[in-house]
């Protein structure tokens, strides 16, 4: 590589580009595999935390409540088995929530918290949460514009869900260090 080995687009190549996209679809799939399960287990607190918002009427809030999880968990599964029509549905709902969470912010109301599925991690709303949901949607972007015509090799799939896995990983300390940083200990120590 005359560039010092470091990784371009176009050492990637379409392959590279396409293991990838992937990567980006199995992690937000186990992302929202996740916050689907957490919202299933705590489904008597989700109407609450939707209703926090203050961005649907009334009537609509037990409705959403009842299907987000089911929802969640349905494009979870399909982003993590490649299918790709799960893709724009996934970049909606993230995008979707990540305007929800920045028009809270800009009525003043952070404290609220933004229900993405872990209740022993309560957060309270942060431009950081925006910037993760829409770098999430980005990644997964990537495997609508890099999908492979004739599917990954095993080698290349099987990289893609280490890659995957990574990326979960990734949010779950995200969430973690974001989580301890606003709790009340953290605020002690300041």
């Amino acid at each position: 590589m005359a560039d010092g080995g470091a990784l371009t687009l176009a050492v990637l190549g379409g392959t590279g580009l396409s293991v990838l996209g992937y990567a980006g679809a199995v992690g937000v799939g186990l992302v929202f595999l996740g916050a689907g399960q957490a919202k299933l287990r705590h489904t008597d607190l989700l109407g609450g935390v939707i209703a926090n918002y203050r961005l649907l009427p009334t009537a609509l809030v037990a409705p959403v409540a009842a299907v987000l999880p089911w929802l969640e968990l349905v494009v979870g599964i399909g982003l993590m088995i490649g299918t790709w029509l799960f893709a724009p549905v996934a970049i909606g709902l993230l995008v979707i929530f990540a305007a929800a969470m920045g028009i809270n912010i800009v009525r003043g109301r952070r404290e609220i918290d933004c229900g993405c599925g872990r209740s022993d991690l309560r957060q309270p709303l942060s431009w950081l949460l925006v910037g993760r949901n829409l770098a999430l949607a980005a990644l997964l972007a990537l495997c609508l514009v890099f999908v492979p015509e004739t599917g990954l090799a095993p080698m290349d799939r099987a990289v893609a869900y280490a890659g995957g896995i990574a990326v979960y990983l990734l949010y779950l300390l995200f969430n973690a260090i974001g989580a301890l940083a606003a709790s009340p200990l953290a605020a002690q120590r300041r």
